[in-house]
């Protein structure tokens, strides 16, 4: 089993852990949780059916707003269909199509319209509310498949980018109405150890009591430092360039700041209305 302060160390890129009480609760879930890093590298080994069954099952563990469990998984397999789906999203094709997994997870309103439907009464929770709880459901079946799959050395990276060409990829997994997507999930055996991202400091993060972001400035300058010092943004990875230009030292505040001065996905709402869904 890892050290605690090496896995704070790998977390957060500086500071010490917090004490005895946390080194004597390191346990492998923790461990594997606080080892997290997204893999975007795969061997040609296939993920057994039966192991597959077992993560999904561990990924239904997960708490439901209310035991509704308004979501759904797609899972694919199908080199053509995730050739389709590649095609949306061309900067990950060349890793993307390596994983021999891929899963969607669905923010899933429609089985509890149909079951309202079976049991003869009214619907009347199509609002922002029910939306939300419905991408909750889907966000934690999410990450308990990842800490599952992590912990059995599989490796996965999360795409958020499949919302991009929304209406496309819901024709390539035939979504009906009342159905959306959260999140893809590639899933693989990893081809090579992939660095852990460095984590805000719970400094930022977490307040106590009452919210309060007084130390943001004096933090950030920090934090990008050391997220540089770990994993540089490329110039590939610049965002907005024709607007912003090259930097020769772009760090994360600089580039999540860039990232979110243009509208991203500004068709997102209006395809939720176009499958019965209103955030009203």
């Amino acid at each position: 089993m890892a050290d605690i302060e090496a896995l704070w160390q790998d977390r957060y890129g500086e500071g010490t852990a917090p004490g005895a009480a946390a080194s004597a609760a390191l346990n492998p879930t923790i461990e594997t949780i606080l080892s997290h890093r997204s893999v975007r590298a795969y061997t040609e080994r296939d993920v057994d059916a039966g192991l597959l069954d077992l993560l999904i099952a561990c990924a239904q563990s997960a708490p439901a707003k209310s035991n509704l469990q308004q979501y759904s998984i797609v899972v694919v397999r199908d080199h053509t269909r995730r050739e389709k789906i590649a095609e949306l999203v061309p900067d990950l094709s060349p890793w993307f199509i390596t994983a021999p997994v891929f899963l969607c997870f669905l923010g899933d309103v429609r089985r509890i319209r149909r079951l309202a439907e079976m049991q003869g009464r009214d619907y009347q929770n199509d609002n922002a509310d029910t939306f939300m709880n419905a991408c909750v459901d889907a966000a934690l079946v999410m990450q308990n498949f990842i800490i599952a799959a992590e912990s059995a050395g599989l490796g996965c990276c999360p795409i958020s980018m499949i919302r991009n060409q929304i209406e496309t990829f819901a024709d390539i997994l035939k979504l009906p109405d009342g159905v959306f997507p959260i999140a893809g999930l590639t899933l693989g055996w990893p081809a090579r150890e992939a660095i852990a991202a460095v984590r805000l400091p719970p400094s930022v993060t977490v307040h106590y009591e009452t919210y309060d972001d007084g130390k943001l400035e004096s933090e950030i300058g920090d934090y990008d430092e050391r997220a540089h010092a770990r994993k540089p943004i490329s110039i590939g990875g610049q965002r907005h360039k024709d607007v912003y230009g090259q930097l020769e030292k772009c760090t994360w505040s600089d580039n999540v700041t860039r990232q979110l001065s243009k509208p991203e996905r500004a068709g997102f709402a209006a395809f939720l209305k176009s499958r019965g869904i209103n955030l009203k």
